[in-house]
């Protein structure tokens, strides 16, 4: 899971400082987590809102991220992130459309059940869900089932949420993942009728295929700023269940149209509207993709070959080459963020350092969080005196989720600290 880091508006959020603390809180027990976390080279502050959303559903919700540059899925603890289903309903099931019309909450009754009537005939069993809550509008409305249709029990799910209409997380949620990050077998982008655009992605559970379970998704952004992401899985959960058949029991064709079945955007169109969430952040290095990409290949050293680059993520706090000095591919992955010193103290602890010009320096051997066998990371972490933070991790294989392809990562230690440490981020 990312590291979290301050947002612009967060002084004016306790529900955000409220979530900093528990998240600090439950570190504390996890000092060796804590430290991959914090060496983690794949932090992504840009959409800390819909991750915060996510992390109180139910108090057990997860998240992850389904690959840097691609959509953001929401686990559910115990069971989906976001469901699958067949033709969409020519009008709204009756649940979702009297209280919309209403004007009162979707409940997660309401939820549960319009799932259940655009799914096709089979049995259902571990409904879970949440409604449209106005006094917690940062939570995102969610259904999920184990849904069997005679072939075996299958976790379905659906969640939806509200962006900017052709903002950085519409933009994100429709992306095809980079597969140095998530491997998947096929993603197809399409566009509807309507405008909206859907993508299909057919992937897998565990990025390192160390259990074969398989999650497909399909994720909708429509025009008007609707997000609905439906998941399945082969298993009757997405975790720690045992393989109920060979594939998820939903088709690209019914992933797609049940992303697009009107009933979810009656919902979205329920949640109450957040006025900070009408504009996108102005641009700044925060959001400068290009440039960070630019500056980490100019800090690479000579004796080492850039042989791959970030497949167009406009993130710009975040971005990654992988390079070979001859003797296997390396991956290095960075991100550059200003304004972090409210979270210096969780990232500089017991053996960091501070140099004479106030910067604070943090190093990290542990091993690959989502590697196969033999992976390690190596970790540089510092921030400026205000605040402003580079962390740059390599690792020795290709992607993070393959397995080792050499016995340490292309760049030393040495190396990794020069880099973080050059004024040229600045």
């Amino acid at each position: 899971m990312p590291v979290e880091q301050r947002h612009s508006d967060s002084d004016s959020d306790p529900f955000e400082r409220e979530l900093s603390a528990a998240l600090h809180h439950a570190g504390a027990d996890f000092d060796t987590d804590r430290a991959a976390l914090a060496a983690a080279g794949t932090v992504r502050g840009r959409r800390l809102r819909q991750r915060r959303r996510a992390a109180v559903l139910g108090g057990a919700a997860g998240v992850a991220l389904v690959g840097v540059g691609g959509a953001l899925a929401v686990s559910w603890g115990g069971g989906p992130s976001s469901p699958a289903r067949p033709p969409a309903a020519a009008s709204p099931t009756p649940e979702v459309a009297s209280s919309a019309a209403a004007g009162r909450d979707v409940t997660s009754d309401d939820m549960i059940r319009t799932l259940e009537k655009l799914l096709p005939k089979g049995t259902f069993a571990q409904a879970q869900g949440r409604g449209v809550d106005k006094d917690e509008p940062l939570v995102d409305p969610y259904a999920q089932v184990v849904y069997d249709d005679g072939h075996g029990a299958a976790a379905v799910s659906v969640a939806v949420n509200r962006v900017l209409p052709g903002g950085y997380d519409a933009r994100q949620a429709t992306r095809c993942p980079d597969k140095v990050y998530i491997p998947y077998d096929s993603c197809v982008t399409s566009h509807l009728p309507d405008a909206s655009v859907v993508t299909v992605m057919k992937g897998y559970e565990y990025p390192d295929r160390r259990v074969d379970t398989k999650l497909w998704t399909a994720n909708l952004v429509t025009p008007d700023g609707h997000h609905v992401a439906v998941s399945e899985w082969n298993a009757a959960a997405e975790k720690d269940a045992p393989i109920s058949r060979a594939q998820p029991p939903l088709s690209a064709a019914r992933l797609k149209a049940l992303a697009a079945a009107k009933e979810w955007r009656g919902v979205v169109d329920a949640i109450p509207q957040d006025p900070r969430q009408t504009q996108e952040p102005p641009a700044s290095v925060e959001t400068d993709g290009k440039r960070i990409d630019q500056t980490l290949v100019s800090l690479i050293p000579r004796s080492v070959k850039v042989v791959g680059r970030a497949e167009g993520d406009d993130d710009g706090q975040f971005t990654y080459v992988v390079v070979d000095d001859g003797h296997g591919r390396s991956l290095v992955q960075i991100n550059v963020q200003p304004d972090m010193s409210d979270v210096a103290d969780q990232l500089f602890g017991a053996g960091s350092e501070t140099l004479p010009d106030g910067t604070r320096v943090a190093e990290h051997k542990v091993p690959g969080e989502k590697g196969g066998a033999g992976v390690v990371m190596w970790t540089v972490d510092t921030m400026r005196e205000d605040g402003f933070r580079v962390v740059i991790s390599a690792f020795n294989a290709g992607t993070q989720h393959s397995s080792a392809t050499r016995a340490t990562p292309a760049l030393t230690m040495k190396q990794l600290r020069a880099m973080a440490l050059s004024p040229r981020w600045r």
